[in-house]
């Protein structure tokens, strides 16, 4: 017990003095994955919206894949996604490799199924009775897909906060494509990890407090702005 509340204060002393290292990988560990969160969300929300409104042949054979790509495990990504820009890959020619680029790439693969997946959850909840209102008070298509967007906005506001809580706390992928080069690919978890096998737990601590933070905040917005758009 002494010896976890003796890292945890040396933790706050280090966030407190704003310690330049400290500081580095929290703001790669943002920047990756919001970026991600941001790529995903443009792809994932039409994605999950052109589905839940269509219907086709396959289309729970489609709905069944996106559920089952979210159990996808971070590893198996980046394994995947290695194949592709590695030397020897398709792309390898692009020097993607051990860049934050790849870290992005990876996180995107990973949360993609998921704001595409809630997405189509959100969508399939709203009633029909508001397109068939907005298409006969003379909508168009662009207008009564904005209608449907703003009644299940909650939900996918969701999914978006879902996805970014994956990536800013996932590891597999930003060890394997980033590196977890020091000042460029090194992120909050990969820190931990490597703070933990060296014996070291000061810097992974304050770490673990700021993701625990990060995490929290999101949470706090989003049920705040959601209790008052409700009330």
């Amino acid at each position: 017990m002494r010896f976890f509340l003796d890292s945890f204060l040396s933790a706050l002393g280090l966030m407190t003095a704003l310690d330049p290292d400290l500081l580095n990988i929290v703001l790669v560990s943002l920047k990756v994955s919001i970026c991600s969160t941001l790529i995903s969300s443009m792809l994932g929300i039409p994605l999950g919206f052109s589905i839940a409104m269509s219907q086709f042949r396959g289309k729970r054979v489609v709905i069944t894949v996106l559920n089952t790509l979210m159990a996808l495990p971070t590893v198996g990504i980046g394994l995947f996604t290695y194949t592709f820009i590695s030397r020897r890959g398709i792309f390898g020619a692009f020097d993607l490799l051990y860049t934050q680029k790849a870290i992005i790439i990876g996180q995107i693969f990973l949360i993609l199924p998921i704001v595409a997946t809630f997405t189509i959850s959100a969508i399939s909840r709203i009633d029909s009775r508001y397109r068939l209102t907005a298409l006969t008070l003379g909508a168009n298509r662009l207008q009564t897909a904005m209608v449907i967007l703003r009644e299940a906005r909650f939900g996918i506001i969701a999914a978006v906060v879902a996805a970014f809580g994956r990536v800013i706390s996932e590891i597999g992928i930003s060890m394997m494509l980033g590196g977890n080069a020091k000042g460029f690919t090194r992120t909050m978890t990969t820190a931990m990890a490597l703070e933990y096998d060296k014996g070291e737990f000061v810097l992974a601590v304050a770490l673990g407090i700021i993701l625990m933070t990060i995490s929290l905040t999101m949470n706090i917005l989003l049920n705040y702005f959601q209790g008052k758009v409700s009330g």
